[in-house]
């Protein structure tokens, strides 16, 4: 009974050894098919990985820069070159730098020129401040009817105080019952119709 074990035992080794050289054959075979895929699927991800590094460093590099030319900025707000070098490292940043110099300075061609800026709230408030300015109630209402105005409800208080105070009270009282019950000047425009509109 013994031999018959010891037979069956070495049997049993062999047919385990012989599974495991055919599955390292084929894992050999399936590397050398695939060992240019391999390859290049490595280089790409280190590529990827690499680039979005480096991507990241130039990005932080330039708001770095940015920053100092904007403390530039703050020291002499008459320095040209480094506005210039502010528009060339961020677009954005210049625009919400000149739009405070505009209201600063009430300057109104600066506010005309950032009603076409490419930060959507630079140009929402440029439109905003000179609507309000010109203490046009026309002008205010057609602030107002923008799609995603972010001084809607205000534009409209303002219109139809203007209106108020022309005496066109009819015409006030509509704009009033435009302001949503939700917003925070609700409580403004009721009372304006309850005080102002007799």
């Amino acid at each position: 009974m013994s031999l018959k074990n010891d037979i069956d035992m070495v049997k049993e080794e062999f047919s385990s050894e012989e599974k495991f050289f055919e599955k390292a054959v084929m894992t050999e075979r399936f590397v050398k098919k695939y060992k240019n895929v391999m390859i290049g699927s490595l280089v790409a991800v280190v590529v990827v990985v690499a680039a979005n590094i480096a991507y990241d460093i130039n990005k932080q590099s330039k708001v770095r820069a940015a920053n100092e030319v904007l403390a530039e900025l703050n020291k002499d707000a008459n320095n040209t070159v480094a506005l210039l070098r502010l528009n060339e490292l961020s677009p954005q940043l210049h625009d919400v730098w000149v739009f405070s110099q505009a209201v600063a300075d009430k300057n109104v061609a600066a506010l005309k020129e950032l009603e076409h800026s490419k930060a959507i709230i630079v140009s929402d408030v440029a439109a905003y401040e000179l609507a309000q300015n010109s203490n046009d109630a026309k002008k205010l209402e057609n602030y107002a009817l923008k799609q995603d105005a972010i001084y809607r409800d205000l534009a409209q208080v303002q219109s139809a105080v203007i209106l108020m105070n022309s005496g066109k009270m009819k015409e006030a009282h509509e704009k009033l019952a435009k302001i949503s019950t939700a917003s925070p000047l609700n409580k403004v425009s009721l009372a304006l119709l309850h005080y102002g509109l007799k």
